[in-house]
């Protein structure tokens, strides 16, 4: 592709944990070109990969990892993340280092980071983006918290995937006190979803999609596939593992496929009678889009993860259990709970990129 000057050309970039970063900045992706700007993307990793099979026709640039990954045990998880601290402060440097040469070389106005804390410019408008205003990490919450506080203020904006008020989606995850909200720019931008609701006949009982870094994500797969031999009904499970090729097996009741695209994993979404996954923010964003019902397993040692399963239970919406203690027949739960509410939450869109 190549770039028309005339257009505001804007660096969109996720980080590169899972799959929701990426997928949640679909829709702004969209939205951009709808309004007449220019995007380019940027991640590493299979969040790259993904943005590039949903949008080919977009240039698409390499940043360096953070080399995120998760433990086997849960307890380790904090300690590993710390221990890659140096890493990931040398991954930042990289990206500012990058930025900075793409600004000339792309003709950039602006910056859009999906908790990438290099890819801003004192040059020209950098916006982050996050639902995690406060990150929880047990004992530590408090300097997590502040720490990401302090790298957020670096930002020009700061867009918040939820609902200013009550009821709202995050919780504590996403809202401050009042005199800290003042000093971020933080804007709620309403919940960022590719998908959209269509009333389909059912052809599912049950759809499975999981996401995440390694090794929790094969951990979950291979425990959910041991489960579903004593499930009576229709099972559609997404792997999420984004490959060169989609591939596709059918078992029994069970028809398994590593990855699906926008276009097709909507519609087996609406397809789907009950959805098992993790309780990931973005999953849940497109939960209550789609207004489905679900079981989450939150990622072991994710604090993020097992609070938005609390909150959501707890607002008797879905149900959870830990990734140890799972059980098919956990799923008899499912019905005690009301499920999302279909939510249409609109965003003013033009408004939000007038910025640039």
């Amino acid at each position: 592709m190549t770039l028309n000057n005339s257009q505001k050309n804007i660096l969109v970039a996720p980080l590169n944990w899972g799959l929701g970063h990426a997928t949640r900045c679909i829709p702004i992706i969209r939205e951009l070109e709808k309004n007449g700007y220019n995007p380019i993307i940027a991640s590493d990793g299979i969040a790259l990969d993904l943005l590039k099979k949903e949008l080919p026709h977009l240039i698409a640039l390499e940043l360096p990892s953070y080399n995120i990954e998760y433990s086997r045990k849960s307890a380790n998880l904090k300690w590993k993340l710390i221990k890659n601290s140096l890493k990931i402060t040398k991954t930042i440097y990289q990206e500012k280092v990058l930025v900075k040469k793409w600004i000339s070389e792309y003709n950039l106005v602006g910056l859009i980071s999906d908790n990438r804390l290099g890819i801003r410019n004192k040059k020209i408008k950098s916006i982050f983006i996050t639902h995690q205003l406060n990150v929880l990490s047990g004992k530590t919450t408090w300097i997590s918290s502040k720490l990401h506080q302090h790298f957020i203020a670096k930002f020009d904006e700061c867009w918040v995937p939820d609902l200013k008020n009550f009821p709202n989606f995050s919780g504590v995850l996403g809202h401050l006190k009042k005199d800290k909200s003042k000093k971020l720019n933080i804007k709620y931008i309403g919940i960022l979803s590719r998908f959209e609701k269509k009333d389909l006949p059912k052809k599912y009982d049950l759809m499975v999609i999981l996401s995440g870094p390694e090794p929790q994500r094969t951990i979950l797969e291979d425990k959910i596939i041991l489960e579903l031999q004593d499930y009576k009904g229709k099972v559609v499970f997404i792997k999420g593992k984004v490959e060169a090729e989609q591939k596709q097996e059918q078992l029994g009741e069970i028809i398994f496929y590593n990855f699906m695209q926008s276009q097709q994993l909507e519609k087996t979404f609406n397809e789907s009678e009950i959805v098992i996954c993790r309780s990931g923010y973005t999953t849940i964003m497109d939960l209550a889009k789609l207004g489905k019902k679900a079981f989450f397993i939150p990622t072991p040692g994710q604090y993020e993860q097992e609070y938005l399963a609390k909150k959501h239970k707890r607002n008797g919406l879905v149900s959870f259990c830990k990734q140890s203690i799972f059980k098919i027949e956990k799923l008899k739960e499912v019905n005690q709970y009301s499920g999302f509410s279909s939510l249409n939450s609109k965003t003013n869109w033009e408004e939000l990129f007038q910025f640039f």
